[in-house]
């Protein structure tokens, strides 16, 4: 049997060039071009409002639902509102973040009606914490009630039955606790939820959900002053004021700043970006200066700021409004520096009869892991249509900045014709429409949508010693 290849070469940003090769016996190594990941690849990046942010690429979109639109009694729930959000942002190609609420400044109380019937008390009240906004009339909740601490539990616990592991979902922020339920009453914070109706809730989130990562507000540690110790559970964090209040500036007034409240939570929070995917949102006093060559007067330095948090994802809405061809660029580079950037760094193959074994090696040049269990995947797809597929063994979860890992896989091309085959791997995204997840490489002409062509391989059955290409 023959078996020539043809092997990719090229420079990035530039067509591969695929070049005829004869093998005897010997193995042969692919190595694809660097080229940086899109800016929409799956589950990182820019995270616009749902519906908007059309002018720029993102894979994921942001809302807020109320938790009184899904919750009508102690153990009765109407999810249509959550089907509508999600369907939606995926009718777009797009995984949701999304954040329920039961206080919200400016907008009705979020609290399900049947627990205002019955009496709970709801403190009205205007909050002057709502800058760059106006001061606006907030409704805050006696979060001490057992009937309203009964319903955050069931809700949690009916939530992850239904949609933990939903491809729809990218992330969950665990919310409604405090003012946007970003947990907080700032500053009326004598009417925060207690640590112990914190701890009810983030017990019954990690309880819910084993599949869909669920993130939170705050680092607390064992001594935290107003929450409960999550140092040691499983759960992501977001800061939503990043670049504002994000690196630690040492001073005492600053302590509430995301990277010094995670110092104080310990090392077990300081890692915890190893396991767990951090998010945020820019904060909107620097949406209007951010990508301008001259930057922002306040704030904190971006690319510093994501080099320290490991964020994979950040809400942000100035690339909703129009932007220069420097400030998009500018945007486009940030965002593609946000999260993981998987590249192909080589490919070895050997043919044994109608076996033909795979090894991939995967750097990870990014800020933080891949962390979905999405499968990689190695196929040879022959001249007539037919495929082999195989599974390459990765953990991408574990995949760290700065390290790669080696897989392999074997596949039975006894079905495929004589004649070209091409040769691919890739990671498909389970939502179905959803953005193609593409490696940080130089793609050739598109055979499937995101995935890398390594080479492809020209199988020719002959008996006969010293064939050469063209016999």
């Amino acid at each position: 049997m023959l078996l020539v290849l043809a092997v990719a070469v090229g420079e990035p940003g530039l067509p591969v060039a695929l070049g005829p090769r004869v093998v005897a016996d010997e193995p042969v190594v692919f190595r694809p071009s660097y080229a940086p990941g899109p800016a929409d690849n799956p589950l990182k990046g820019f995270v616009p409002y749902a519906g908007q942010g059309k002018g720029f690429p993102h894979s994921l979109e942001f809302n807020y639902l109320p938790l009184a639109a899904m919750m009508t009694g102690p153990t009765n729930f109407n999810w249509a509102p959550m089907e509508r959000l999600l369907d939606g942002i995926a009718s777009r190609g797009c995984q949701s973040v999304f954040r329920v609420y039961m206080e919200y400044p400016r907008k009705p109380s979020g609290v399900p009606e049947y627990l205002l019937q019955a009496g709970l008390l709801v403190r009205t009240w205007t909050n002057t914490n709502t800058q760059p906004f106006p001061p606006a009339i907030d409704h805050t909740p006696d979060y001490e009630d057992p009937r309203l601490r009964a319903a955050l539990t069931n809700f949690i616990a009916a939530l992850g039955a239904r949609y933990d592991g939903d491809p729809r979902i990218g992330f969950i922020t665990a919310g409604l606790l405090g003012t946007w339920g970003e947990w907080h009453c700032y500053p009326r914070s004598e009417w925060f939820a207690s640590k112990t109706v914190q701890a009810e809730v983030m017990d019954a989130y990690e309880a819910a959900f084993q599949k869909t990562p669920v993130l939170l507000r705050y680092p607390a540690g064992d001594d935290a002053h107003a929450h409960a110790s999550n140092a040691r559970r499983n759960m992501g964090y977001h800061d939503d004021s990043f670049a504002w209040a994000t690196l630690d500036t040492g001073r005492k007034a600053d302590d509430w700043f995301y990277l010094a409240a995670l110092r104080q939570a310990g090392s077990a929070a300081m890692d915890r970006w190893k396991t767990a995917p951090i998010g945020g949102e820019i904060r909107p006093e620097l949406w209007p200066c951010l990508w301008k060559s001259a930057g922002c007067n306040e704030g904190q330095d971006f690319a510093r700021c994501v080099h320290e948090t490991h964020a994979s994802w950040l809400m942000e809405s100035s690339t909703s409004r129009p932007l220069t061809p420097e400030e998009r660029e500018r945007a486009l580079t940030a965002a593609r520096g946000l999260g993981y950037e998987l590249q192909v760094v080589q490919a070895t193959t050997g043919l044994t009869g109608r076996s033909l074994s795979v090894s991939v090696t995967i750097t990870n040049r990014g800020v933080a892991p891949f962390y979905a269990a999405w499968p990689v995947q190695v196929v040879a797809i022959g001249a007539d249509g037919a495929e082999s597929m195989a599974e390459l063994p990765f953990e991408l979860r574990k995949l760290l900045p700065a390290t790669a890992e080696v897989q392999s896989a074997t596949l039975d091309l006894g079905k495929l014709p004589a004649g070209e085959v091409r040769l691919m791997v890739g990671i498909a995204n389970p939502l179905q429409g959803g953005k193609p997840f593409r490696f940080a490489n130089v793609h050739a002409e598109p055979h499937r949508r995101g995935w890398l062509t390594l080479g492809t391989i020209r199988l020719a059955a002959s008996d006969s010693k010293g064939v050469r290409a063209g016999d």
